[in-house]
Formats: structure tokens, sequence, C-alpha cells
């Protein structure tokens, strides 16, 4: 990401070309005001880069005499951002022009990462809510490979591009209903936890859960500086509500 960002940077002013614009519905409203900026792109991937490597450390730091069974599917959550700098393989396109497959491998690497980090918080979700601890394997394979089904179904097009550095996926709606889907029932299911546990943290784990997902899909779809601050507090926000409520939880098991 460091030696990337040396090389693609300086380029980014000298990017003029029209192209479409990210879509969401934060993004469709801070679009109105800003003009889409790559370098806020850039400090966007570096900062959800930078979040993935603190979460997982201080995770591993905090959890070490707990024995909470969702917290790895959580760490899984927070592994996916760091796959967030692969958009930088088209600045770098820019400069070395380097034959298109790359492009394709790269983008379906970042979508299979993307569709693992959604289900991965989906099954701590189903896992709070009652489901088997001992399953792990195999909710870790059964994740793994829905990803994979996901991924090489949806087709690519790496000469769509919009200023996010985001390649064009098809079945783009079908894809948002999924990601929707998952947001609600992962919601849920901490909910649902809560009640059979009869623990209210959960509650706030729900709630940290929607912060979470939220700020996420701010920060991959925004474009602009306006983009960074809300999205960032979000995702913070809600992992450390996921985390932290979790450790109250488990702590004295």
């Amino acid at each position: 990401m460091l030696i990337a960002s040396f090389v693609v940077v300086p380029v980014y002013s000298e990017q003029t070309e029209i192209i479409r614009r990210p879509v969401s519905f934060f993004q469709n409203i801070t679009g109105f005001f800003l003009k889409s900026n790559y370098l806020a792109v850039h400090v966007s991937l570096a900062s959800m880069a930078l979040f993935s490597f603190v979460v997982i450390i201080l995770v591993f730091s905090s959890f070490q005499r707990t024995s909470a069974s969702e917290i790895l599917y959580i760490v899984f959550f927070a592994l996916s951002f760091s796959f967030e700098s692969i958009r930088l393989i088209l600045p770098l396109r820019w400069i070395y022009n380097f034959p298109s497959v790359y492009l394709v491998v790269a983008s379906r690497v970042l979508l299979f990462a993307r569709v693992f980090g959604i289900f991965s918080l989906f099954a701590a979700g189903i896992l709070a809510a009652g489901l088997e601890a001992e399953k792990t394997r195999n909710i870790i394979f059964i994740t793994g490979i829905a990803a994979i089904v996901i991924t090489v179904s949806i087709p690519i097009d790496v000469f769509d591009w919009d200023t996010g550095l985001n390649v064009a996926n098809g079945h783009n709606s079908m894809f948002r209903v999924v990601e929707l889907a998952v947001f609600v029932t992962t919601t849920i299911s901490f909910l649902i936890a809560a009640k059979i546990r009869e623990s209210k943290e959960y509650i706030f784990v729900a709630i940290g859960t929607a912060a979470a997902l939220i700020g996420r899909n701010i920060l991959i779809a925004t474009d602009n500086w306006l983009g960074l601050i809300p999205g960032i507090l979000l995702l913070s926000f809600g992992i450390w509500f996921i985390c932290s409520k979790l450790h109250r939880i488990y702590l004295w098991l």
C-alpha cells in the first residue's frame, strides 16, 4: 500500500477522463455538493487497511482470556477491509498499462473478500443466536464456498469503473439485495441472541453491527472527502461496540 502510494498519487491530478460516479444513498447526497477526488479515495483505502490491522491486533490482545465464539468472524470481517487496497490496481494500470486479465483476477479477489467479510459477520450473528460453536469449521467452509460461488458467477467489466476505483459488477441490483438481506438478518440475529441469552449487551452488539455495515458501505462507495468522516466514524464505532460488548459478555464465562 505504501509503495503503491508513491507511484499512483502523483498521477491522480492527471486523470481527467469523465467517468461515472459510485452509486449509494450517502454518495448521491455528498456527490451532489462535491466533485470526485481520487486522493480522497486513496485516503479511504489507506484508512480501511490501517483499520483492519489495528482491529485485528486489538482483538487478539484483548480476547486472549475469553472464549467468544463470534470473535473469529469479527476478525474475518475486519480482515476483509485490508483487501480494499486492491483497488489501486486501476491507477497502476494507467501507468504501466498491463493486460486486463490482471484487473479481472484482482477484481474477483476483492469481490471474494467483500462477500466473505459480510458473510462472516452474518455467521457471527447466527452463532450468537444459538448455533453450536463446535460447528465453526463447517461454518467457515460453507461461508467460503458461498463466497466463491458468488464471486465466480458475477460477471465483471474491467473497462467500466467509477471514480471510487470500483470495477463494475454484473447483477449489481441483485447483489445489493443480498447485502441488504445479510445486513437485516445479522442485526436481527443479535437481537434474538439478546432474548435467548437474556443479555442486553447483544442489543448493543446489534447496534454496532448496523453501524459497522453502514460505515463499510459509505467508505466503499465514497469518492469525495465528505464521505470519509462519517464512514470511518460509523465503522470504528460499530466495531468498538461489537468487540467491547462481546468482551463483557464472555469475560466471566
